[in-house]
């Protein structure tokens, strides 16, 4: 019982609880308050239970099922009335590397992460049927007080949890169909032989993730593979990609990991993953002292014949099995040399980064934060300036998850009164105030929020009608031009340019999910009087057309 000891226990982040409240009708038993952590880590949130009539399916909240069961649990203590509402908390979730130099940075990461769970509660957000005085209790023990987040909400929380419903239950509407096999991968053996003839970009989640898996399986077993370099910000509870760099060690490869422990929430779990993967004698570097390496890629090296060959990818997600089901992003598949010798680079720099982070500024087709893709950008916003001032053809196309970095937001800005036509697409934070005037050009701005996350960063520029084309793991924010190991890829193939920008020419058309992000921030829902364009549904057909063509 809450009330009975000096404090109150650890509550997780992104957890959710049960405050209840247990009362005996004759009075004869005290008033009691009890808080019964929801187990949403080990089991689904959402339960099957028998049906009572045939063809018909139940499906329960795991917390309803614990309400049920609150006479049993306490029945100890004598109480028959009971009522149970769920709550969150939200705790400051920062915490800062001490210096101690007698300490390793893994130890100091590990002290960090317990510290965490003495973090002063920052939000909290309860069932607005809680027990008034369930409530002042909870508010008061957690140190909260009027002027802090104390949100009153309705019976359900996370709905994140949402995303994990029985897929059978209900007919999959088309933006959560299944992942379809990418057209260059049907039927044509290993991944491995095309994307050494070809570049092949995935477009997450509509495509399937195997293909990345299939890449670093293949690899594990090729005799000819000598060494493996991988990037890694969060990992899959059961990953396979551990799975085959594990396999590769075991067959004989050189394997390197560079772990990011600092993966916001999912410390512990890459703290685990370092023990098992250096357990099996892959080789685990832990990042740069002082920043996060945000960057996802891969580099495969091989040698046929006393030739060495490189392969590999960059991407704009994460290499987690689980979010690449509903998170909208973009994988570059290639063996092109010149993105191959710039992530060579970016390898060494991070295996001595002490020395060698600088060398990320010699990469000549990668961007690399923190070294050169700042400047890149500036330079390339400016060139589309002078060209917009010449009465030339100008334009910017962009989508990202955030935009907060101020420097490029000026330069932004200068290109729109220079007439340079800028269109973005940013799901999160936007600094910029879209609608602003004195500009030649009005900046178009829509956020698109639907049944998967946009996720992926895609930064084009007109260039004379030679269109320069990234897709990189960095937004506009300062943490990510300069406080973060981030990479940008260069798209050169035609067909995968042309592919890129359909794409973000349905979203741009998105009638349905998408608003318009304004300076009022009442960021209305785009309303046109034309055929309804469900960004995410039409693109998945798009990609289906695009398969289709290229079988027959």
């Amino acid at each position: 019982m809450i009330e009975s000891i000096p404090r109150l226990p650890y509550l997780r982040e992104k957890s959710i609880y049960l405050a209840v409240v247990m009362t005996r009708r004759d009075g004869s038993v005290p008033r009691r308050y009890a808080l019964i952590e929801v187990p949403t880590r080990v089991l689904p949130r959402f339960v099957e239970i028998p049906p009572k009539r045939q063809g018909e399916r139940h499906i329960i909240l795991l917390e309803d099922v614990i309400r049920h069961s609150l006479p049993r649990i306490f029945s100890f203590f004598g109480h028959d009335v009971f009522s149970a509402h769920v709550v969150k908390v939200t705790k400051d979730a920062e915490f800062d590397l001490d210096v101690d130099e007698t300490r390793s940075y893994i130890d100091r990461i590990e002290k960090g992460v317990k510290e965490r769970r003495k973090g002063r509660a920052v939000r909290f957000v309860y069932d607005k049927e809680l027990d008034p005085g369930l409530l002042t209790y909870l508010v008061h023990r957690l140190g909260l007080g009027p002027k802090d987040p104390l949100i009153p909400g309705g019976r359900i929380h996370n709905f994140r949890h949402f995303m994990d419903f029985p897929d059978d239950v209900f007919r999959l509407s088309t933006a959560r169909a299944q992942p379809m096999v990418h057209p260059e991968f049907r039927g044509r053996g290993r991944v491995t032989d095309v994307v050494l003839q070809k570049d092949v970009m995935l477009h997450l989640p509509y495509h399937s993730f195997d293909p990345i898996i299939d890449l670093l399986r293949e690899a594990a077993m090729d005799e000819d593979v000598t060494s493996i370099h991988l990037t890694a910000y969060r990992l899959a509870p059961q990953s396979r990609i551990v799975n085959a760099l594990v396999n590769a060690v075991r067959n004989g490869k050189h394997v390197t990991v560079v772990l990011e422990l600092r993966a916001r929430f999912d410390e512990e779990n890459n703290l685990e993953w370092k023990k098992v993967l250096e357990m099996e004698g892959v080789r685990v570097l832990v990042g740069v002292p002082g920043m996060k390496v945000h960057a996802k890629a891969c580099l495969i090296r091989k040698k046929v014949k006393g030739h060495r060959i490189s392969y590999g990818f960059v991407g704009t997600g994460n290499l987690h099995e689980g979010t690449a089901k509903v998170y909208v992003d973009h994988f570059l598949l290639t063996s092109r040399e010149s993105v191959m010798a710039d992530l060579a680079r970016v390898f060494r720099a991070l295996e001595k980064p002490e020395q060698r982070l600088g060398e990320l500024g010699e990469c000549r087709h990668l961007l690399c934060s923190p070294q050169r893709m700042r400047k890149v950008l500036l330079d390339s916003i400016e060139r589309e300036s002078a060209r917009a001032l010449r009465g030339e053809p100008a334009s910017i196309l962009l989508k990202l998850n955030s935009l907060s970095d101020e420097d490029l937001i000026a330069a932004l800005d200068r290109a729109a009164v220079a007439g340079v036509r800028i269109r973005m697409v940013v799901r999160g934070i936007c600094c910029m105030v879209p609608d602003a005037e004195g500009r030649r050009e009005p900046i178009e701005c829509i956020s698109i929020v639907d049944t998967l996350l946009e996720h992926a960063r895609v930064m084009v520029f007109h260039n004379g009608g030679e269109p320069r084309v990234w897709i990189s793991s960095a937004d506009w924010m300062v943490r990510n031009m300069d406080h973060r190991v981030e990479v940008a890829a260069p798209i050169e193939d035609p067909a995968i340019v042309k592919e890129l920008m359909d794409i973000l020419g349905i979203q741009l058309s998105d009638n349905v999910k998408a608003r318009r992000v304004e300076g009022a921030q009442r960021n209305m829902y785009v309303k046109v009087k034309r055929r309804k364009v469900r960004s995410q549904h039409d693109i998945r057909r798009y990609l289906e057309a695009v398969a289709g063509r290229k079988e027959a």
